[in-house]
């Protein structure tokens, strides 16, 4: 086949579908110091590649980890316990999944047990596990509430996120001063609006 022809064949592109190694992490790193006007071989910026590198598995650690494995140890003794738990004020940090910028938030998970309830360590967890990985926080409240129901069966669940965005409040339209409210509620907690409010109440 003729140059003229291969020149005309449309381009192959053949896709890693594996991760990058730490060594393009790190060459990427140095390319945006690089783009920012900086000398990456600085000696302050010298090791910054590998501390980018290693802030941004910590940052999204969730993607190796199973929230559904979590909740699998539940207790099936509670005497007939069948009022509402929950666990309030749970701390996070999230990456929006728009600008890569922090998502500072707390969340508050309850659940009505239906015959099973699960040590309340795993519910931070699970909260932890959905916000280490890129995400908005009407997605991020779902993905709780919808693993606890799946996974417990309760009679409910109910969830409460309330974040500050740095992607609204440090860049774009610079409000300092705002947080975003956001909920699921799923079961009794949907139906029966006394559960409802009385869950609401515990977020204040």
């Amino acid at each position: 086949m003729s140059s003229n022809l291969r020149a005309l064949e449309p381009m192959r592109i053949v896709r890693d579908s594996g991760k990058p190694s730490r060594a393009e992490v790190e060459a990427a790193v140095r390319t945006i110091i690089r783009w920012s006007g900086d000398n990456p071989d600085r000696d302050g910026l010298l090791e910054t590649p590998a501390r980018v590198t290693r802030a941004l598995e910590e940052a999204f650690v969730g993607y190796d980890q199973d929230p559904v494995a979590m909740l699998q140890k539940s207790f099936d003794e509670i005497e007939g316990y069948d009022e509402m738990i929950v666990l309030r004020g749970v701390r996070f940090e999230s990456q929006c999944e728009h600008h890569m910028a922090p998502i500072l938030g707390r969340a508050w998970v309850a659940y009505v047990p239906d015959g099973r309830v699960v040590g309340i360590s795993k519910l931070a967890r699970v909260v932890e596990v959905y916000a280490k990985r890129l995400q908005i926080q009407e997605k991020l409240t779902a993905q709780i509430a919808n693993t606890v129901n799946d996974v417990l069966k309760p009679r409910g669940v109910g969830v409460v996120i309330k974040a500050t965005h740095h992607c609204m409040t440090t860049r774009g339209v610079h409000k300092p001063d705002t947080d975003l409210v956001t909920s699921r509620m799923l079961g009794c907690f949907r139906e029966n609006s006394q559960i409802r409010g009385e869950f609401l109440a515990t977020t204040v």
